[in-house]
């Protein structure tokens, strides 16, 4: 059983939805819990009854944002629906889940509790008092459960500084992903430019990322408000969707530069191949990451990363060997880091080679979840049948 706050359009949704598929797909019994899904981030559900083989539920009062009387009723209600299944492996992901998930599987006495870290709910952008909440909340579920996994290095890291777990509790498995779109894509870069409003000519950086804080939209804007004047041919290309798009479009009219961006708007996860296609770079100037998905799906079509330097990012984008590595909020650097992918098409595309090289095996699904079934057999004291 799968426990997940939101099961909108992001990387931790993915990660669990292919995480419940490839063990459906191994003939497992697998249910996935949610909270109510709602706002312009979009839906994996019809995606994941399209398998036909994940039992969905639905439970109302799971909600992220601090709701005491709604996570009382919340913890009722999933202990309810682990009592019901009797589960031998409850799995849960996301802060609101990943506690309220703990605490009910292990009040229930289930057999094998896992929370994976998709990046910590506490970090530098945070209210001090909501951090302090949070890692309290953290190292309380902590002690609810047999192991911690974490989906990069810094994610462990980051927790044991904060004193949440024991050293032994912590297991590192990279999130994966359906790798075959990406190293054999299904489109061409001019038929997917064409359809979009690009040109052969333009130099295109791309964004895939919700319309949201801390994405970095605005320091990209910031950075290259310049550099549109002195290269026409730089156009952005910004996928996804989010609470701010409105303000987002309004900035763009404001700096005239509403034709310089091509906003995709929503679009599911098998579209993303085709959009990265139409990208000669990804930028990724997020402030708060776990390991961006979005980061090792470029590289694995061969685009080279401009990204900050924050929680996992580094672990994929090298810097000067599968892109440039950037000090978050640092805008002279972005815009130095787009000057030389755009001034440097050999060494760009070498980059990209590496990148795609480094990622092909290391970020499968299938090693995602032969990893993860190796936690719970672990756990559980049983060998591979």
């Amino acid at each position: 059983m799968h426990i997940s706050t939101r099961l909108i359009l992001g990387g931790s949704q993915e990660n669990t939805v292919l995480s419940c598929e490839g063990q459906a797909g191994r003939g497992h019994d697998v249910s996935l819990v949610y909270g109510p899904i709602y706002g312009p981030e979009g839906s994996m559900l019809k995606h994941v009854r399209k398998h036909g083989k994940i039992e969905t539920i639905e439970t109302p009062n799971l909600v992220r944002e601090l709701a005491p009387i709604r996570d009382a009723r919340c913890l009722r209600d999933l202990r309810k629906i682990i009592r019901d299944r009797k589960p031998d492996v409850v799995h849960t992901h996301s802060s609101k889940a990943g506690i309220l998930g703990r605490l009910a599987a292990w009040k229930e006495r289930v057999p094998a509790v896992i929370h994976t870290v998709h990046g910590p709910p506490f970090h530098a952008h945070e209210k001090k008092w909501r951090n302090a909440l949070y890692i309290l909340a953290e190292r309380y579920a902590a002690r609810r459960c047999h192991k911690i996994v974490c989906v990069a290095e810094a994610m462990r890291e980051q927790f044991l500084a904060a004193t949440v777990g024991r050293p032994e509790q912590y297991t590192v498995v990279y999130s994966g992903m359906n790798v075959e779109p990406f190293l054999n894509p299904q489109h061409e870069q001019q038929p997917v430019r064409q359809e979009i409003g690009l040109s052969s000519d333009d130099f295109v950086v791309g964004t895939i990322a919700r319309l949201a804080e801390l994405k970095g939209h605005d320091d990209l804007l910031d950075a290259l408000r310049p550099v549109f004047v002195a290269r026409p041919n730089l156009k952005l290309l910004w996928v996804g969707d989010g609470w701010w798009r409105e303000r987002l479009t309004a900035r763009l009219e404001e700096m005239g530069l509403r034709d310089r961006v091509v906003m995709t708007g929503l679009v599911s996860p098998d579209e993303i191949p085709k959009y990265l296609q139409a990208m000669d770079v990804l930028a990724h100037p997020s402030y708060r990451e776990g390991l961006p998905r979005t980061v090792t799906q470029a590289l694995l079509s061969a685009k080279p990363v401009i990204a900050y330097d924050v929680d996992g990012t580094r672990e994929v984008c090298r810097h000067n060997q599968t892109g440039k590595l950037l000090k978050p909020a640092d805008i002279e650097s972005l815009r130095e880091a787009v000057l030389w992918m755009m001034d440097n098409a050999e060494e760009r595309r070498a980059m990209g080679e590496r990148g795609r090289k480094m990622c092909r095996e290391q970020f499968s699904a299938d090693r995602m979840v032969d990893e993860l079934e190796r936690v719970y057999r672990e756990i559980l004291g049983r060998s591979p049948e």
